[in-house]
C-alpha cells in the first residue's frame, strides 16, 4: 500500500468507478478522514500534531475529481495518519482490502473487435 496506488484507487472511486462499491469505498474514506484524530504523544509527553487530518485534501479531491495530484495528496495524508494512529492504520488496511475489486480493474485493458468479419493483423496498444 503506497500513496500512488491509494491515489489511483481514490481517483477511480471519486470519478464514479466501481459503481456501488466505489460509492461505499468513498464514504468509507470520508468517514476515516472525518473520524476522531488521536495523535501519538512524543517522548516528552507532547502531542505530535504535524500530521493533518485530511479534511482539506478530501474536499480538494471532491472538488476536482479528476486531479491525480489531489488524489495522491489525500493518500499521503492517509498514510501519515496511519503511521501516527494504530486504530486508523487498522481501519485503512480494512478499507484497502475492501478496495481489491477496484484495484484489480485499474490498469486493465479490454480490447473488443466487433461488427463483421475482419481479416488481417490487428494492432492493439495502450497509452
Amino acid at each position: 500500500m503506497d500513496a500512488v496506488m491509494i491515489g489511483a484507487v481514490l481517483l477511480a472511486i471519486v470519478s464514479g468507478g466501481g459503481e456501488g462499491l466505489g460509492k461505499q469505498l468513498w464514504e468509507g474514506v470520508a468517514s476515516l478522514v472525518r473520524g476522531p484524530f488521536r495523535h501519538k504523544e512524543t517522548a516528552g509527553g507532547n502531542v505530535a500534531a504535524t500530521v493533518p487530518s485530511g479534511e482539506a485534501e478530501l474536499l480538494a479531491l471532491q472538488q476536482a475529481p479528476g486531479d491525480q495530484h489531489k488524489a495522491v495528496a489525500l493518500a499521503e495524508v492517509l498514510l501519515a495518519r496511519s503511521g501516527s494512529e494504530e486504530e486508523f492504520r487498522r481501519a485503512l488496511e480494512t478499507w484497502w482490502q475492501q478496495s481489491e475489486p477496484i484495484r484489480a480493474s485499474i490498469g486493465n485493458v479490454t480490447n473488443r473487435i466487433s461488427d463483421g468479419t475482419h481479416e488481417g493483423p490487428v494492432l492493439m496498444g495502450r497509452d
